[in-house]
């Protein structure tokens, strides 16, 4: 296999935002495994089912502990690693969100920073961590998040701290990631943490040395564009052996990081994501690098709205697993992809494919195709392109129902057949989606997706009949 070090290739799913329904997921893990995935990074959010004091964590929709127990049992049936992901410093909206815990924030105001210098707040860390490990058996690594931590230092004990003489802000960050994965240590002495490797890339290889955190966590590092510096990357990676770090993991992107409410994803920008993260593994030591994570954000973070739907996203994650499986992209590979997907022509550079697949989902991929392409620009060309309409029946006409009777027939049967096709689109969307997903992903979806644009129609139709209806 021409992959060398990514023997490991987990998926990354990213529950904070449109969680598939279990039933779902049991449907996708065998093609995961088929399409080459070793193992999946799950990132529960608030998606876990907490218990007792930790309950105000879990949203409505979390998975009940038989769901989780059913998909892990699977997922070991399939011969899929599992690692879950509990963020324990940065990216803690979902926690510090709640009234509960708003005193552990690292600043007052904003609820993305844990404040480390409270022995409440890795009580707090602890207590999720062995949530979780009490769901999950032979596990061999836990990702404890730690990137992104916004506003550190910041805090008015941070403030203080700082003051001395000895102390930096990268030793602060240290101290914290060196607490957690110690907790790790004594609690769980054969589980190896991971940590996100943004917060810990500008520090000096000696203080890294210093700080005892190399030999405590493996850093898993991350670049999800198109054009990665393979370079950098391979100087990063030998920095990180000589502080001492034993391995090594990578992570790309194979959805939802091309922007923060992309409807659709573009394959070509992930796969040389992964293409230049192939170059970067061939010159990094077989024993060095552990495996890779392949992203799929479904928010940018716990506030944001929702990026690309996870079954949209599935012949990205197909291409992006066959290159790695593969060592590269070929015509093989691409007809390989469209055979496990059951779709005929798959693209790589543009957006067109509403061709349907077979995989489970594909039906809500055509069809958030046809929405993302059609629906707001049909409706823009009516309403702001068409002469009768801009000419004869503008908000001031509509606003007092003024219509002139003829050219109400050059363009009301359009308005109306535009609007019946249009509902009818995103009337078998909804079934679909409410298949994969909860309630509030649907009315979420719709709400950003389809609403702006339907509404507008609607209300031209609505203000022709009253229009008509004054003037008989």
């Amino acid at each position: 296999m021409a992959a060398g070090g990514l023997r490991q290739r987990l998926v990354h799913l990213d529950l904070k935002g449109a969680p598939p329904r279990a039933a779902y997921l049991r449907q996708v893990l065998p093609l995961l495994r088929t399409l080459g995935a070793t193992g999946l990074l799950l990132e529960y959010e608030d998606t876990f089912p907490y218990t007792g004091p930790l309950e105000p964590l879990r949203a409505p929709h979390a998975y009940s502990r038989q769901e989780l127990q059913e998909l892990l049992g699977l997922a070991k049936e399939q011969g899929l690693e599992v690692v879950p992901l509990v963020q324990s410093f940065g990216h803690m909206e979902f926690v510090l969100k709640h009234k509960e815990f708003a005193h552990l924030r690292e600043m007052r105001m904003f609820p993305n920073t844990l404040n480390p210098h409270k022995e409440e707040s890795r009580v707090l860390v602890k207590a999720m961590i062995d949530h979780v490990m009490a769901l999950h058996e032979d596990l061999k690594w836990f990702h404890i998040g730690c990137d992104e931590v916004y506003y550190l230092g910041e805090g008015e004990e941070s403030k203080q701290w700082l003051q001395q003489e000895e102390n930096t802000l990268e030793k602060l960050c240290l101290s914290h990631i060196k607490a957690v994965a110690s907790c790790m240590a004594s609690s769980y002495p054969t589980v190896t943490p991971i940590v996100w490797d943004d917060m810990l890339r500008g520090i000096s290889e000696e203080t890294l040395a210093e700080s005892g955190v190399p030999q405590l966590v493996q850093p898993m590092i991350w670049d999800y564009a198109a054009d990665l510096d393979v370079e950098s990357k391979v100087l990063l990676v030998e920095k990180y052996r000589r502080c001492g770090f034993s391995k090594v993991w990578f992570a790309s992107a194979f959805k939802g990081a091309t922007g923060v409410n992309q409807s659709l994803t573009l394959i070509g920008h992930h796969l040389q994501n992964h293409l230049q993260w192939l170059k970067v593994a061939s010159s990094t030591p077989t024993d060095v690098l552990q495996g890779i994570a392949l992203t799929g954000w479904q928010r940018y973070d716990h506030f944001s709205v929702l990026c690309e739907l996870f079954p949209v996203a599935i012949p990205s994650l197909a291409v992006c697993l066959q290159a790695l499986e593969n060592g590269g992209y070929s015509e093989t590979v691409k007809e390989n992809v469209e055979k496990l997907l059951g779709m005929p022509n798959l693209e790589i550079d543009t957006f067109m494919s509403t061709s349907l697949g077979t995989f489970p989902g594909s039906t809500i991929l055509s069809l958030v195709t046809q929405i993302s392409f059609y629906l707001k620009s049909s409706v823009d060309e009516l309403l702001e392109r068409n002469r009768y309409v801009t000419g004869w029946f503008s908000p001031y006409h509509r606003k007092r129902k003024i219509i002139h009777p003829i050219i109400m027939h050059h363009f009301q049967p359009d308005a109306i057949s535009l609007l019946s096709k249009w509902n009818a689109v995103v009337q078998d969307l909804q079934v679909a989606m409410e298949q994969v997903f909860h309630n509030s992903t649907v009315e979420e979806w719709m709400e950003e997706n389809v609403h702006p644009s339907l509404q507008k129609l609607q209300q031209v139709v609505d203000d022709l009949e009253k229009a008509i209806k004054a003037q008989t």
